[in-house]
């Protein structure tokens, strides 16, 4: 009889997301991993089956809950544009120091090297423009911003924006992340404003 699991998967995962942050994905160990959950090194093999098995795990994870920043943000405010704001804040962070940013990268060259990766960097990305191109349609029913916009268009200005706010911060490492993102979102948004 297998003996029941006392750490959900969802918490290893989190667990490695941790590890990955602190270690990059090629320095980052199953004993790191194993170590940050509490449990022991087989017991990620025997779940996973090996570090390969583990980060595609991490990476499926983040594709099916890309969306949960944005719904938790939707609930927790009533103006659309301050839970757009919100949602990529909370995307950004576990990004604290530059050195997270760049072990980020190395998991964003797994997604661009490897076809198993690929696919769940994929979905990420998909489900990320969906959300932001709600929350902007949202913005444009609710006055916050002119009508007539191209949401979709403007989702992708503003996906851009993120993505490089992370990488312009990490190089420069010039205040907070968050204030970094909110300054440009901001900017970019400023003409499209209601």
């Amino acid at each position: 009889m297998a003996r029941p699991r006392t750490t959900s998967d969802e918490a290893i995962l989190a667990a490695a997301g941790r590890a990955i942050g602190r270690h990059g994905p090629a320095g980052v160990t199953l004993a790191a991993v194993a170590e940050q959950a509490g449990l022991s090194p087989a017991t990620l093999v025997q779940r996973f089956g090996s570090k390969r098995g583990l980060l595609l795990a991490v990476a499926e994870q983040a594709a099916r809950v890309a969306g949960v920043p944005f719904g938790a943000a939707r609930r927790e405010h009533d103006s659309p544009l301050a839970a757009l704001y919100a949602a990529l804040s909370g995307l950004a962070a576990d990004v604290r120091t530059p050195e997270e940013m760049a072990n980020s990268l190395g998991f964003l060259q797994l997604d661009l090297t490897d076809s198993d990766f690929r696919a769940h960097a994929v979905a990420h990305t998909r489900e990320t423009r969906r959300e932001i191109a709600g929350l902007l349609a949202d913005a444009v029913a609710a006055g916050e911003l002119a009508p007539g916009e191209n949401v979709e268009e403007l989702a992708r200005a503003v996906h851009v924006t993120y993505n490089g706010t992370l990488i312009l911060w990490a190089m420069t490492a010039d205040g907070s992340l968050v204030d970094a993102l909110r300054s440009d979102l901001d900017r970019l948004l400023r003409p499209y404003r209601a």
